[in-house]
C-alpha cells in the first residue's frame, strides 16, 4: 500500500472514535494511532485544538488534509481504499441506499437519541429534523430485520457506523433489545475487526486511567 493513503487517526477508547478504528481495520488501511486521554482533558489542549477546534475525536490527518465529522469520515475512507468492497461505487445501484443509511444516522436517528437521553419534549413533526422517535427508530428496525446487513447481503461502511452504535445505544438502555437488533448488534460484533479493537481500547484506557489515578 502507498504512502500516499497513510492515515493518522485521533483516538480515544470507549468513545466513538472506535468505530472509526474498527472501519480501518476493515479497509487494512495503513494508519498512526495518536490517543487522546480524555480524562485528563487532552482534547482541550492547544495542541490538539490546532488539529481540530472542536475537541472531539475522531479526527483524521491524510497528507495534510483534515477530515472530522462521524459520518464524513465513514463516506470518505471507504471510498479511499475502494478495493475493499465496503462502498458501492458511484453508479452502483446500491450507492443511494448505502447513502442514505449513513446520512440517516447523523441527520436523523443521533439527534432523536440525544433528545431522548435528555428527556426533551417532543415538537411538532414539522420542526422536527427526525419527524417523531417512534417512527424514526420503527424505520431503523424495519431495515435491520430484512438482514443479514443495511444493504442486504452485503457488508459494507454502514454497518460499522450502525452496529458499534446500537452496540452502545443498547448498552445504555437508549435503544430497545428487539430480537433484529440484537441479532445484527451480534453479528457485527463477531467480525475480527471488533474484537481486535475492543481489545486495544480496552487495554488504552486502562492505561489512561491508570495514568490519572497515578497523577491525582
Amino acid at each position: 500500500m502507498g504512502d500516499d493513503r497513510k492515515l493518522i487517526l485521533y483516538h480515544s477508547p470507549k468513545t466513538r472514535s472506535a468505530g472509526v478504528l474498527i472501519l480501518l481495520e476493515e479497509l487494512g488501511a495503513e494508519y498512526e494511532l495518536r490517543v487522546l486521554n480524555l480524562k485528563s482533558g487532552e482534547q482541550r489542549e492547544a495542541a490538539y485544538l490546532q488539529i481540530n477546534p472542536m475537541g472531539k475525536v475522531p479526527a483524521i490527518l491524510h497528507g495534510d488534509m483534515l477530515v472530522t465529522e462521524q459520518v464524513a469520515l465513514y463516506i470518505y475512507l471507504a471510498d479511499l481504499f475502494p478495493e475493499a468492497g465496503l462502498a458501492p461505487a458511484l453508479r452502483d445501484r446500491m450507492r443511494g441506499p448505502y447513502l442514505r443509511w449513513l446520512a440517516y444516522y447523523g441527520s436523523c436517528f443521533e439527534p432523536a437519541i440525544i433528545d431522548f437521553s435528555m428527556k426533551r419534549p417532543p415538537v411538532p413533526s414539522s420542526r422536527c429534523p427526525y419527524g417523531d422517535f417512534n417512527t424514526m427508530l420503527q424505520t431503523v428496525f424495519k431495515q435491520l430485520g430484512k438482514g443479514p446487513y443495511l444493504l442486504g447481503e452485503h457488508f459494507s461502511a454502514a454497518d460499522v457506523l450502525w452496529g458499534t452504535s446500537l452496540s452502545w445505544m443498547t448498552g445504555f438502555k437508549l435503544v430497545p433489545e428487539y430480537p433484529e437488533v440484537m441479532t445484527y448488534i451480534s453479528r457485527i460484533n463477531h467480525r475480527p475487526s471488533v474484537e481486535k479493537v475492543k481489545s486495544m481500547d480496552a487495554k488504552l484506557f486502562a492505561a489512561q486511567v491508570a495514568a490519572v489515578e497515578a497523577g491525582a
